[in-house]
């Protein structure tokens, strides 16, 4: 009778795989692997080809014994060899310099003891493209990248996508970024060479031998893995030499969870040029800036003036973070269980940095100066600009409910299925969306949550019609990375919906909320409308948090774009 059941239930899951493969193109790709893009397309005519191998290496960190880590290594194939900047002696992949309507060819080989998939994240790209976790390829198999640069200029990144296992992959190497120039940028002759800077900010845990150290429990993966030591390009304790003259930072969070307040020691204001999708319309400054994981921010800082010899510190200042019980209405908490800095490597005590703790970043020497200096643009790029006059459903945003219920973050109350999709998740080609992302409360003990079990709620989106489930339980509510897959999207409003500050006061000046974005940090009682276009390509195209562990613990979900 067992072995009837299983084969019963084996022929239901074929069954209802061709089933959603027969309604939606696209569908039942995890259960066919022949669909797996092997072999380069003959049609498609490369300008540039570049070949990708992920494997395990040993790189020097920390004094003394190097590290075992998972590392994109690369080499172009065809082009300039430019395409690829080797990053500094270390885990990080090769920087890719791409240019707005380049074909690129990639051959992606992963020599990784485990499945893994490549996502360029922030690029426009067909699904097939797009390194979603349907397509993970098995150790000694390659998958092979064609697209169009479709982006304008901006920096974008790369990294691992399988699924359950994108934290532990980028936390041990498997990231990159990428640059993108175009005609508009070039116009504007911001600092190049030596004077664009990458600054790609990470925290990480090493055990006495120099050994990553990982996640140590469940609170840790409900939380959010956090790092005792500040990385910067792969290094600690970094120093930059500069001159006394104008640079262009591409300052990008790394990091699984840590989220940082980026802000100059001695209180100089920050001038933002560029954000997640690219340069910004005109300069804007801000008193700090709040970078989550995923998001990147491009800085312009003049050292002219300053003193050689002299030091300017970035650090991350230090904020109200709520934790275990508390909405940021309410009292922070720093670190929640177990925060504060409790020193020492190695072990399960080992020392945990805070979030929302002040900590330095990366120290700017000033070595040497200089004469002439580039002034800072009083206008950047032209962008499109979207209003809800361009939505096609102005009266029904598709929501995006983040919650944390039962032990499992999800998303308007579900979990993470791998092409399986609701009927709010159904996107119609070609059509610009207004999206609703909220942070709403969730229970972590039994009982249930407010908005976030919305399993039956908001017009059937599963058609069970449960509603939403009554009491708080032991409540947990904590920030959350929103990042969408595919185009990226212009943030039209955000507030608190009860409109209580508290400690959202410690960090609501330090939003960027113009330009373009495919990130958005979402605090506890927030709701953020955004408008995204859905454009050119048909598909699944994942939304998810980039807090990781919680994606990897399911908070991702599909679009359906046909």
């Amino acid at each position: 009778m067992k072995n009837y059941d299983r084969k019963r239930r084996k022929f239901l899951r074929c069954l209802l795989a061709g089933t959603a493969a027969a309604a939606f193109p696209g569908f039942g790709i995890a259960q066919d692997r022949r669909m797996l893009n092997a072999k380069p397309d003959p049609n498609f005519k490369p300008d540039v080809e570049i070949e990708f191998v992920a494997q395990l290496t040993e790189v020097p960190i920390l004094p003394g014994a190097s590290t075992s880590v998972f590392r994109y290594d690369g080499k172009v194939l065809k082009g300039p060899q430019t395409v690829l900047l080797k990053s500094a002696p270390g885990y990080l992949g090769p920087i890719m310099n791409l240019v707005h309507g380049q074909k690129v060819r990639i051959f992606y080989y992963n020599k990784l003891p485990e499945p893994s998939i490549m996502h360029w994240h922030g690029m426009h790209v067909p699904q097939k493209m797009d390194g979603h976790p349907m397509y993970a390829i098995e150790p000694g198999e390659r998958y092979v990248y064609e697209f169009e640069v479709k982006n304008p200029a901006g920096t974008n990144w790369y990294h691992a996508h399988p699924h359950e296992m994108t934290a532990s992959q980028v936390y041990r190497g498997q990231a990159g970024l990428i640059t993108i120039t175009d005609e508009q940028e070039r116009k504007l002759d911001l600092p190049d060479g030596e004077y664009d800077l990458p600054l790609v900010i990470q925290d990480r845990r090493f055990t006495a031998g120099n050994q990553l150290q990982y996640i140590f429990g469940m609170h840790e993966r409900m939380t959010g893995f956090l790092g005792d030591t500040i990385l910067v390009n792969g290094r600690p304790d970094t120093t930059i030499p500069v001159k006394t003259r104008a640079y262009r930072i591409r300052v990008f969070n790394g990091s699984n969870s840590r989220i940082y307040k980026l802000g100059w020691e001695d209180g100089t204001p920050l001038t933002a040029i560029g954000t997640d999708g690219g340069l910004l319309e005109d300069p804007q400054t801000f008193p700090y800036i709040m970078l989550a994981p995923a998001e990147r921010v491009e800085l312009w800082v003049d050292f002219t003036g300053r003193k050689p010899g002299t030091d300017l510190m970035l650090r991350s200042l230090e904020y109200d973070f709520p934790q275990m019980g508390m909405g940021m209405g309410g009292m922070g908490m720093h670190g929640g269980m177990g925060g504060g800095r409790m020193g020492g490597r190695g072990g399960m005590g080992a020392g945990r940095l805070a979030q929302g703790e002040d900590f330095p970043i990366v120290r700017f020497h000033i070595a040497e100066k200089i004469g002439e200096s580039p002034e800072l643009p009083k206008r950047l790029v032209k962008i499109r600009n979207l209003t809800e006059k361009d939505v096609a459903n102005p009266g029904r945003p598709v929501p995006i409910a983040a919650s944390m219920e039962h032990m499992s973050p999800l998303l308007n109350g579900a979990s993470f299925e791998m092409d399986e999709v609701m009927d709010i998740e159904r996107i119609p080609l070609n059509t610009i969306q207004k999206i609703r992302i909220t942070n709403e409360h969730g229970s972590m003990m039994g009982g249930g949550d407010g908005m976030g079990g919305m399993r039956g709620g908001m017009g059937g989106m599963r058609g069970e019609g449960h509603g939403m489930r009554g009491g708080m339980g032991g409540m947990m509510m904590l920030p959350h990375p929103i990042h969408m897959h595919g185009q990226q999207f212009r943030i039209i409003s955000r507030k608190l919906k009860d409109g209580n500050m508290g400690s959202y006061a410690t960090v609501r000046e330090g939003f960027i909320n113009s330009g373009w974005k495919d990130t958005v940090l979402v605090m506890p009682g927030e709701e953020i409308d955004v408008i995204k276009p859905f454009e050119d390509y048909t598909g699944l195209f994942l939304y998810h948090c980039h807090n990781l562990e919680h994606e990897d613990l399911g908070m991702m979900r599909n679009f359906y774009v046909s």
